[in-house]
């Protein structure tokens, strides 16, 4: 999980560098199609292709809806936000998931961890800082993006293990690449060079291994251990703010990046304990 977000925000950092010249859909649909040519020659490779047939199952299919709104809700609104802003509203995602486990899938959270969640929730307003004026439509369309993302890494543990991850990944970003190729179409072409070029096949290297690295720790790791490790990414995202835009966060964000960890630093120790009350004795 650390090393997958750790590029999936470089790739949205390079992402939002490279919107300031082009459409967000012609980006998606350049990076999309090396992404997934890159990963069915892995899948290729290690034999993954003769399961192809298994991929077409209900969850995966929702497994691609609501990685496909993730995708275009979030880098919608990351080509007016922040880097940093925008991945600590993503950041709520690990919280919603708690949530979630705990009304769909029967966890029974106590007092304390619900104590740890909203602490962790009060990190990203910290970090976010909303004003009036600051907390628009395109940081509620980012949260919208995390609801989705949350739903999707849910999604993504009912699929059967018999399908490999590699397939997963790339049909789900063979359909966000067949939908901005779509919006190409209707928006047109714009012409890019060899160091655009060059630039959105490390982006697609990066998106690549990212899905394929949060796909397998979402599917092999328990919901409440592998969640806490995505606050990781937030770092990344801070540093990559700085360097490309000069972002440089506040004494409350910083204040908000300590609550996010410790919530989920508790959340994660808080699961070791009962998965070893748990055991069997003897």
């Amino acid at each position: 999980m650390t090393s997958g977000m750790g590029c999936l925000v470089l790739n949205d950092s390079m992402m939002k560098y490279m919107g300031a010249s082009f459409d967000l859909a012609q980006l998606i649909c350049i990076r999309g199609v090396m992404a997934v040519a890159l990963l069915m020659v892995i899948a290729r490779a290690t034999g993954a292709m003769s399961r192809l047939p298994r991929i077409v199952d209900r969850n995966v299919g929702m497994r691609v809806m609501f990685d496909s709104l993730t995708t275009f809700l979030f880098f919608g609104s990351l080509m007016h936000l922040p880097i940093g802003n925008a991945t600590a509203i993503n950041l709520a995602s690990p919280l919603m998931m708690a949530m979630f486990a705990a009304f769909f899938l029967g966890e029974r959270p106590g007092l304390i961890r619900w104590l740890a969640i909203g602490a962790g929730f009060g990190g990203v307003v910290m970090v976010i800082q909303p004003r009036i004026g600051d907390f628009n439509a395109w940081a509620l369309m980012c949260l919208a993006a995390t609801v989705f993302q949350s739903a999707r890494d849910l999604v993504t543990r009912h699929i059967s293990p018999e399908i490999p991850a590699i397939l997963i990944a790339m049909t789900s970003l063979s359909f966000v690449t067949v939908i901005a190729t779509s919006v190409v179409l209707v928006q047109g072409w714009q012409p890019v060079g060899i160091r655009d070029i060059g630039l959105l096949a490390i982006n697609a290297v990066m998106l690549a291994l990212g899905y394929w690295l949060i796909v397998n720790s979402m599917r092999h790791g328990e919901v409440s251990v592998v969640a806490p490790f995505r606050f990781s990414g937030l770092l990344v995202a801070l540093a990559t703010g700085f360097v490309f835009w000069g972002d440089v966060p506040s004494a409350m964000a910083w204040s908000g990046i300590a609550l996010l960890f410790a919530s989920g630093i508790y959340l994660l120790h808080e699961d070791r304990i009962r998965r070893v009350a748990d055991l069997p004795v003897g």
